[in-house]
This record gives C-alpha cells, structure tokens and sequence, in this order.
C-alpha cells in the first residue's frame, strides 16, 4: 500500500535532518542533555527533539483506538527500508480460543536446521503489532543468521492479562512442535521482544522451565518491563521527555492488567519470581535514559546471582524504543547490532550445549 504523501514527505525530511553535518544537528537538538553520568546520543537527543515539533506522543490521550494508528503512522518515519534479502512468510498459530496470526523471516541462503527467535513486539500489551516491528524482526534475522518468528498475540483492553502471556507460551510451543516445518532446530530455539515483549520472553521462559521442558535456548531481552510492583529510580529520572514518560506506563499497565489484577503475580512481574534457577542464557540490554532502565538491571543481577548466564548492556547514551528506529541515524542501529550478535552467538551450534 502507497504511503500517504504526507507521510513520505516527513520521512524524506527526517532523512535530511540527519544526514546534516553534525554542527547543524546539535544546532536542531539543542545543548547536550547528561543526566545520571550518561550522555544522550546526538541521534536519540535529535529524535526527541522531532517529536516535540511534531508534537507527536507515543499515547496521546486515553483513546486505544488513536495510540494504535499513530504508531502505524510514525513506523513508517523512523523504521527505515525493509532489510533485504530477508524473505517473509505467513503462519498460522493454533492456541485454545482459534489462531494466532505470524510471521516466519528467513534470511537468504539460509539452511535448513537453523536457529530460530520468536519475537514478541512491544508496546505496552496494547499497541504495536507484527507490522510495526517488521524492520526489527528483520534485521534480527538478517544480522543474527537465524529465522524470527514474529507473532501477533492479543491485546488489551480487549484481552487483558494473562491473555498475552498464554499467546506467548502457544506460539513457543508451536514453533518447538513444528520446528522441522519452520525450517528449524528444536534445540536452538530463542525467545525474545522489546519491552512488553521482553515481559513475554522472560515469561516464557520462565513457564517452560518450571514445567519441565521444552524450554528455550536462550532470552533476547531487549529493555524488558520485568517488575509492576515498584518505582525504581530510573522511573523517576527519566519519566518525562524521553520517548516513554511514567504516564505511558501507568496507561499501558492500567490497560493490561487492571484493578483486581495481582501485579505480583510472576506472569506479569517475571523480576519476582521465587527462583530463577535453571532459566536459559540471557541476553539483556537496557537503555540509559529509559523508566525501565533499573529493572531490567535487577533481573539481569538476580539471575547472575541464580547461576545463570546474562550478559547485560546498558546503552548507555540511548532511549527506549530504539530497535526501532533503524532507519535514522546510526546509534540505533548500532546498538541493534550487538543484539543480533549476541543472538548469534547464543543460539551457534557451539551454544546449543
């Protein structure tokens, strides 16, 4: 489908903005924001600096219905060209109430028996979809050498939870039951997703875990929401300005799991889970001036501290959101890109063991 010429024309503007000599750049930004020992990228700070003109809001007013198109629209600004040669195919998901729709990328040349991630996408449980992460899934799969089923689990407020942590634990199973259809090995098979979807991999493999198998190989936690009990103090240090705002994570939580849910509950909070033992290698990656920041670090720390594998990166200089936005700029990009090696890395055959 044709893009609309308004949006075409903001996109080819965005593109010129940065592609200015960087003087000009931190003309538009403005003067250099350090907070916390961290200084913000030129390309995350320039970002944010377009949305305010824009005045644009990754929720703008408490209509679900609105949130929704406006992360259709803006993808298209900041996601950047489809990645290429990655060839995109259509599943079909079973799960108890009917189908789930997904996904499955697989880059060129690619052999049969590769490694596979099932990405869930971000979005607060209620917005995003397969579509607004497609570069994402994409690049991943590209860049890391495997296949990345991307699935399209329910949303609230239609479906709160636990309704996307049941889709989630469904499409792993799926893709484990039919990995020789997927063009997989069943034993180097990933789980990972940005933010909520980090929420859904870190529960995923929690749940197949404690169950006794089949578990996956290895988590992609990319800036994951693990804890909805606590206000850490990177909440309070960067929940105004930065792309994601403590307001957002006050409108997505009371979408997904409102009042009379127990926010405590490990399927929600995977942080509070009593033990972390056994759980998959992990791959975390947390962004400097993100709300979410301190407790994707406690995870990281708590399963250190249970024996079990985790690299953890701070992006230090970057906000939330940002392997999304591969097509402005290079930081993004950059930081994606220690992502998909780590992916690589984690589900090598040399890792399966």
């Amino acid at each position: 489908m044709a893009l609309p010429l308004q949006i075409r024309i903001q996109a080819a503007a965005a593109q010129l903005l940065y592609a200015l000599p960087r003087p000009l750049r931190r003309l538009v930004a403005g003067r250099p924001i350090r907070i916390d020992g961290q200084e913000l990228a030129l390309d995350a700070q320039l970002l944010l600096r377009l949305q305010q003109l824009s005045g644009a809001s990754l929720v703008d007013g408490d209509s679900v219905e609105s949130a929704r198109a406006a992360l259709d629209v803006s993808r298209h600004l900041v996601s950047g060209r489809p990645v290429q040669p990655v060839r995109a195919s259509e599943v079909t998901i079973p799960a108890e109430h009917g189908e789930l729709p997904a996904t499955l990328y697989t880059p060129e040349h690619l052999p049969e028996g590769s490694g596979l991630l099932v990405f869930y996408h971000g979005g607060g449980w209620v917005i995003g979809t397969r579509a607004s992460h497609d570069n994402t899934a994409r690049y991943l799969a590209k860049h890391a050498g495997v296949r990345v089923l991307s699935v399209e689990y329910r949303l609230a407020p239609e479906h709160p939870f636990p309704t996307a942590t049941e889709d989630a634990l469904a499409a792993f199973d799926f893709a484990h039951t039919k990995a020789a259809e997927l063009g997989a090995d069943p034993g180097r098979i990933a789980v990972g997703g940005d933010s909520a979807g980090g929420n859904l991999a870190a529960v995923t493999a929690q749940v197949t875990t404690q169950r006794g198998g089949p578990a996956p190989a290895f988590q992609l936690l990319l800036y994951p929401g693990v804890d909805a009990t606590v206000r850490r103090r990177s909440r309070e240090l960067f929940g105004d300005g930065f792309f994601l705002t403590d307001e957002h994570m006050t409108w997505f939580l009371d979408r997904y799991a409102p009042e009379g849910v127990d926010r405590s509950d490990p399927k929600l909070s995977p942080l509070l889970t009593e033990s972390l033992a056994g759980l998959p290698p992990a791959y975390i990656a947390t962004a400097g001036f993100d709300p979410l920041r301190d407790e994707g670090e406690a995870y990281a720390a708590r399963l250190e501290a249970a024996g079990v594998p985790v690299a953890l990166s701070r992006q230090a200089d970057l906000i939330h959101g940002y392997v999304n936005f591969l097509g402005v700029g290079r930081r993004f990009t950059e930081a994606t890109a220690e992502a998909a090696g780590a992916l690589r890395v984690g589900l090598s055959k040399n890792a399966k063991n």
